[in-house]
């Protein structure tokens, strides 16, 4: 029987997933606050000199933790060109996620909601919310150009009306899962944003 020897770039990348993967589960577990380089590595099993070599600081894991778990949380988007299309697709993918949210997900919600107190954690997520602001608005012009969505949508007042809904949906199902029924709640939201957006 013979063996696939991994590379040292696999290991690294392996290292680093299982890094991120303990320092998320500390965060949903017990807070930012007990997030420190040397409970990360103990929880993943590492060195403490790993972590501090892939990451150096707590800010730096901070940021690279905020980038892995919001990326790819809504699958399929990718290739779809900008419009209305693609913005109720997301809209619909968002809210149908946080139903099946792991605990990556779940410790970038709570890192966000503690962003507003948490010095550290405010660029952060300032700039994750503006690039997810970005893409929003980027759906919105693309629906005003192509004449499917109504010519007085303001796209950033849309782009933060929508992100506002989307992140608050998921803080309530973060609080209280049995209260917020995603896969009727996905329907609802979705054909709200419709009705909001489209021409009559």
């Amino acid at each position: 029987m013979t063996t696939t020897r991994r590379t040292q770039q696999q290991r690294r990348d392996q290292a680093a997933s299982a890094l991120l993967n303990a320092a998320a589960e500390l965060v949903v577990e017990q807070g930012v606050r007990a997030l420190t380089l040397a409970r990360v590595s103990e929880r993943a099993g590492y060195s403490r000199g790993l972590v501090t070599h892939h990451f150096g600081s707590k800010q730096a894991l901070l940021e690279r933790l905020a980038h892995a778990t919001q990326a790819g949380f809504v699958p399929g988007l990718d290739g779809l060109p900008p419009g209305l299309d693609r913005l109720l697709r997301l809209i619909d993918g968002y809210v149908g996620a946080l139903g099946r949210a792991g605990v990556a997900h779940r410790a970038f919600l709570l890192l966000w909601a503690e962003a507003a107190t948490a010095p550290e954690l405010a660029p952060i997520f300032r700039e994750r919310d503006e690039a997810f602001r970005a893409d929003l608005r980027e759906d919105v012009a693309a629906g005003l150009a192509d004449g499917t969505i109504r010519a007085d949508v303001v796209p950033d007042e849309a782009a933060i009306a929508i992100v506002g809904q989307l992140r608050g949906i998921g803080l309530q199902r973060l609080l209280d899962p049995e209260a917020v029924d995603t896969e009727r709640l996905r329907h609802s939201v979705t054909e709200h944003w419709r009705r909001a957006l489209v021409r009559a």
